[in-house]
């Protein structure tokens, strides 16, 4: 028999630590051309340099479109199913790191380093979507292609990563 700690499983001791561990690292964004236009570290005392960041998200839009453009399901797709083309890499996880990637309808690629047992990064880039449409490109001071400088964005990224954090920490107990 399996010996519990305080009436707790040890699967489910287990569960919650890998829970706790789930937290996000970066937050990309990079315009059509390839430009890295915003990025935030959400892990203290773990960043990378100025280059290393423009590096880092320079080579995830080139390998991006490169992948978009060898998949076999780009060919001779038209008309009304071009949505069903492949838009390039959307995921990619390796043993310490998942890396979550929407582009949206304009081109503009948002992606997301966080632990590999974070859950619905998906759902989130979603929102990061909603709130660069919200707070950047409704800004009429902002011009496009530009590196994104509004306090506002930064304040609602912030509050929803925060959140986030916040309730799988919940979830987890």
């Amino acid at each position: 028999t399996q010996s519990t700690w305080g009436g707790v499983e040890p699967d489910q001791i287990l569960h919650l630590c890998l829970r706790l561990r789930a937290m996000f690292y970066s937050l990309f964004i990079v315009n059509k051309p390839g430009s890295l236009v915003y990025q935030q570290d959400f892990t203290p005392g773990a960043s990378l340099t100025a280059n290393d960041t423009i590096r880092l998200a320079s080579t995830f839009h080139g390998l991006h479109a490169i992948a978009a453009q060898i998949s076999p399901q780009q060919s001779g797709i038209k008309g009304m199913l071009k949505y069903l083309a492949s838009t390039g890499i959307e995921v990619l996880e390796a043993d310490t790191f998942k890396l979550q990637c929407y582009q949206s309808p304009t081109g503009v690629k948002f992606f997301l380093v966080a632990d590999p047992n974070t859950p619905d990064l998906e759902g989130i880039l979603h929102t990061v979507y909603e709130l660069y449409a919200d707070y950047v490109l409704k800004n009429p001071f902002y011009e496009l292609d530009m590196p994104i400088r509004i306090e506002l964005f930064d304040f609602h990224i912030d509050k929803l990563f925060s959140e986030n954090r916040r309730l799988m920490q919940i979830q987890a107990i």
